[in-house]
């Protein structure tokens, strides 16, 4: 209920701060031929993600089937979305695969959240590399900060793997490459999104706030990140001397996109998916 209140609360704030009139016109005006690519490439993000997480259950000997591991993926997309006042959708993974599989609970819970910062991690290191490359001269002077954060972020997410987590420490460069992969293609996805508003100037700027919003709404704080994404668009916009409204538009686009996916989840909600084995 918490999480209901701070998203509309946020949401709120955002619209009391910009012209909504002109981001519904900014919406009107998508061109709806930069919304398909943009699609499919956010569809193929959250497949590179399942894969990503079934590298990791198959380390933990739980050897589920990729359309399976698919279908859960799916639901627990629409129980994290559509559902914010039930079980979660990482949560209810776990109770699936624990019921199904005979595992500990203490690695399934650990596979979970290592998945979560395998992703976080890529984040993190893509939104050096774009502040790299950002026109900005205040950043021009502690470039080397963010080669430094690159190369210690990776260190220690290693070496956290292989002091605690040694049983899964084989499939961390596969987990990295599929995180990578991950993060690149919703790259691209909101590269379309800009297009799709007509934006041709200022790139790397939105999609380091993408990169930036991506990261916050991994915070438990607010519903699948309604609202503190958009807040992070907002102030995003304002340190980067960008449009405020063009900036909210691209995230309500990108917000749309994600429930239209996650939505087909619904599916599976009326009937579980069947969790089998690549051996079935």
């Amino acid at each position: 209920m918490l999480k209901i209140v701070i998203s509309f609360a946020l949401i709120y704030f955002v619209i009391t701060k910009i012209d909504f009139q002109e981001v519904l016109t900014i919406l009107k005006k998508t061109q709806l031929f930069y919304l398909f690519p943009a699609l499919v490439f956010f569809v193929l993000s959250k497949v590179f993600a399942a894969l990503r997480l079934n590298l990791y259950f198959h380390e933990i000997n739980i050897p589920l089937s990729q359309k399976s591991n698919l279908q859960l993926y799916l639901l627990g997309m629409f129980y994290n979305l559509f559902l914010p006042g039930g079980i979660g959708g990482d949560a209810y993974k776990g109770y699936l695969i624990k019921k199904n599989f005979e595992v500990g609970t203490k690695r399934v819970v650990s596979v979970l959240v290592l998945d979560r910062l395998s992703g976080l991690l890529l984040l993190f290191v893509y939104a050096c590399i774009l502040a790299l490359l950002l026109d900005a001269q205040a950043l021009v002077q502690i470039q080397w900060l963010f080669l430094l954060a690159i190369l210690g972020s990776i260190s220690v997410f290693w070496w956290i793997n292989k002091r605690f987590f040694g049983y899964v420490l084989p499939a961390f460069w596969k987990s990295f490459g599929l995180s990578a992969l991950v993060q690149l293609a919703q790259l691209i996805s909101v590269y379309f999104i800009l297009k799709a508003v007509y934006l041709s100037t200022g790139l790397v700027s939105y999609l380091f706030i993408f990169l930036i919003s991506s990261i916050v709404a991994v915070l438990p704080l607010t519903i699948g990140g309604i609202g503190s994404r958009e807040v992070t668009f907002f102030y995003g916009a304002t340190v980067l001397s960008l449009d405020e409204n063009i900036s909210v538009s691209i995230s309500m686009v990108f917000f749309l996109i994600t429930a239209l996916v996650s939505l087909l989840g619904v599916a599976y909600h009326f009937k579980r998916p069947q969790l089998k084995t690549a051996r079935d």
